[in-house]
């Protein structure tokens, strides 16, 4: 009776929980059935750009340095103290144009002293001449020995050695004299002067009197991998090639150049090897020392297939996009690219002109999940910085 009454305790207990879950579980299918596969993702808002073909320049895109195409330090020659300047710091300069003058006094008096020594030898020299041709008819006569006359010949010409050499130290002088007045060598912009009127001066002294630069014409150094030595040797020597520079905070209205120059090795520390370019610049865009972005032209590839650079993204397998179908999913597509042109991408092998990419938003797709439209771009627009810099890539 004892063990009746027990079972009968526990079974009195377990009906109610049993009830419990009974109705909880139903609960539950009801929930799933109503809500007809409410763990679903929902369409993910994107924005989508189409595919397009256009005519795109191939070029190489790097940072460049501005130069001088001429940098002169102007030195002085001579000892001297400044008594003139003739320029503002700043300011052009031509060829040939006076910049300082140094005190003459020394150099005059030294030229004067030279040119009275040198009279005097001519003298001195010409009494001996005079001498020589006396004693020659004389030695003809026998009236004087043949040792007396080399002697006086030999006495003549070393006084007239003595005339070359006093000649010499004319020339000397006078161009001591003109190393006092300190001239541009080239046309060109002067830099800040560095030693003021009145101060001594040293031959080939440091610091320098001034900087000249000559900023018209002006050189644009670059570095280049070496992967695209090859092809710029073959198209540099096949014609001239157009190099654009871009000053930085300018996205528009290039400075147009020319490639003058590639280096004879490459930097086996880098891989990279150097070019340079020349630009007129007459409106002086350009400025010696300035950081300009670089794009280096060297063809044009026609109906070349181009998606925006944002539609672009990497992943284990590479580079692919995700191209929405008629039926508003999201295919992942593997694609191959060749380069980037300002905000744009040039695919080589995975996409067809008119098809529709997505350029924001990816973060929410899923291949083959159900996308909604927000928007369509053209390739040509994106709210992206690299719209904005013209040399954010190159092919």
């Amino acid at each position: 009776m004892r063990h009746a009454g027990k079972r009968m305790r526990l079974s009195i207990l377990l009906f109610p929980l049993a009830a419990v879950l009974l109705v909880s579980g139903c609960t539950n299918k009801q929930q799933v059935a109503a809500g007809g596969g409410a763990g679903r993702r929902p369409p993910a808002p994107v924005v989508v750009a189409s595919v397009e073909q256009r005519d795109i320049p191939l070029q190489i895109n790097a940072i460049g340095n501005v130069e001088a195409y001429q940098t002169v330090q102007i030195r002085s020659q001579v000892n001297g103290q400044i008594q003139k300047i003739f320029f503002k710091e700043g300011e052009d300069v031509r060829q040939g144009q006076p910049l300082f003058q140094l005190d003459k006094r020394p150099f005059q008096a030294d030229l004067e002293k030279a040119i009275g020594q040198m009279k005097h030898d001519q003298a001195t020299a010409e009494n001996s001449r005079m001498q020589v041709e006396r004693y020659s008819s004389l030695e003809k006569e026998g009236i004087v020995s043949h040792e007396q006359g080399g002697l006086l010949t030999s006495q003549a010409k070393a006084d007239a050695s003595a005339v070359d050499a006093d000649k010499a130290a004319v020339n000397a002088a006078r161009v001591q004299l003109q190393y006092t007045d300190i001239v541009a060598p080239i046309s060109a912009r002067a830099g800040a002067l560095l030693i003021n009127l009145g101060n001594l001066v040293k031959a080939n002294d440091t610091p320098y009197l001034v900087q000249l630069n000559q900023v018209t014409p002006i050189y644009v150094t670059f570095f280049v991998p070496e992967g695209n030595l090859d092809r710029v040797r073959q198209r540099y020597s096949a014609g001239q090639l157009k190099v654009l520079a871009y000053p930085k905070g300018q996205s528009d209205g290039p400075v147009e150049g020319q490639l003058t120059f590639i280096d004879n090795g490459v930097d086996t520390t880098t891989g990279m090897f150097k070019l340079k370019a020349t630009f007129q610049n007459k409106d002086r865009r350009l400025w010696p020392g300035q950081f300009v972005d670089v794009a280096l032209r060297l063809s044009m590839q026609k109906n070349a297939v181009v998606v925006p650079t944002k539609a672009i993204q990497t992943g284990q397998q590479g580079e692919y996009v995700y191209v929405v179908r008629a039926d508003s999913t999201a295919e992942s597509r593997p694609v191959k690219t060749v380069g980037v042109y300002q905000n744009l991408t040039v695919i080589s092998d995975g996409l067809n002109a008119g098809e529709q990419v997505i350029v924001d938003g990816q973060l929410r797709v899923a291949p083959n999940a159900t996308v909604v439209v927000q928007s369509r771009l053209p390739a040509t627009q994106t709210d992206s910085p690299a719209a904005k810099d013209p040399a954010g890539g190159g092919l």
